[in-house]
């Protein structure tokens, strides 16, 4: 009986360290989104959460204008149509609730 000899997997390359560097920007950059999103996620919150609970808010901090949506899916659909083109984060996606998230998700 002849036996099927499979070879081990491994990584076909090790791990660079200009991907920590990448990772770490990409990081601080999420950082800093954060940080000009969320003063105006909680003045955003303190009108909409009544009309619109456990919806979702993106929020571009730059204009500082919001798509809502019921559903997370809907709301991507929105960022979709009204950001073709940039692959660049520019808003920071919410969860109108008690406490703002859902998981923070950023677009």
């Amino acid at each position: 009986m002849t036996q099927l000899s499979t070879p081990r997997r491994t990584r076909i390359l090790p791990s660079s360290p200009a991907d920590q560097e990448v990772v770490r920007r990409e990081r601080e950059v999420q950082q800093a989104l954060e940080e000009r999103c969320s003063p105006l996620f909680e003045r955003f919150r303190t009108t909409l959460i009544e009309t619109h609970p456990n919806w979702f808010i993106a929020i571009d901090p730059d204009s500082e204008d919001y798509l809502l949506a019921p559903t997370l899916r809907g709301l991507t659909e929105q960022i979709s149509q009204a950001h073709t083109g940039t692959h660049e984060a520019k808003l920071m996606i919410f969860r109108l609730n008690d406490t703002g998230t859902c998981g923070r998700l950023w677009v």
